[in-house]
């Protein structure tokens, strides 16, 4: 299997607000970058869409290192998701799951993509490389967005 690390973030000028995502794929000596927004979104939507987007990226089954600087993706993925499925998406509170569109979209990518997938959690904002490039990628997602909805209005 080919070993690819991956570093995704998400950013949100306001949240809800203006929001975009950022994904860094690495395997040997090659480097893809991936970024994107949208208009009315939140952070924690931005982090999943950027875990989606960089699954979506990978052609075939591998060995992924995937970094990750939320808790909320991290434990929703490798911790918290089971559980829901199994209670049809509520959470043990008895309310649905936020996000609950994204989250399956994450869970099939997960049982489908045939990846062997380390999840790691890298603190944001701490000065680690590939962290500060999906964390650049996904502000210039934000102004993306942020472009597109001023075309949209004129």
């Amino acid at each position: 299997m080919t070993e690819v690390e991956i570093y995704t973030d998400g950013a949100c000028k306001g949240n809800p607000g203006t929001g975009g995502w950022g994904v860094l794929l690495q395997y040997g000596d090659k480097r893809k970058e991936l970024c994107g927004g949208e208009v009315h979104t939140t952070n924690n939507r931005m982090e999943m869409t950027a875990v989606i987007e960089a699954l979506r990226a990978l052609r075939k089954p591998c060995h992924v290192t995937l970094y990750v600087d939320s808790q909320y993706v991290l434990k929703g993925a490798t911790e918290w998701m089971p559980a829901w499925k199994a209670r049809n998406w509520v959470t043990a509170q008895n309310t649905p799951v936020k996000n609950e569109d994204l989250w399956h979209r994450i869970d099939e990518l997960l049982r489908e993509g045939g990846h062997r997938i380390e999840w790691r959690w890298v603190r944001g904002h701490s000065n680690h490389p590939g962290n500060e490039r999906a964390d650049a990628l996904a502000n210039q997602g934000v102004e993306m967005a942020r472009h597109r909805a001023r075309a949209g209005a004129k």
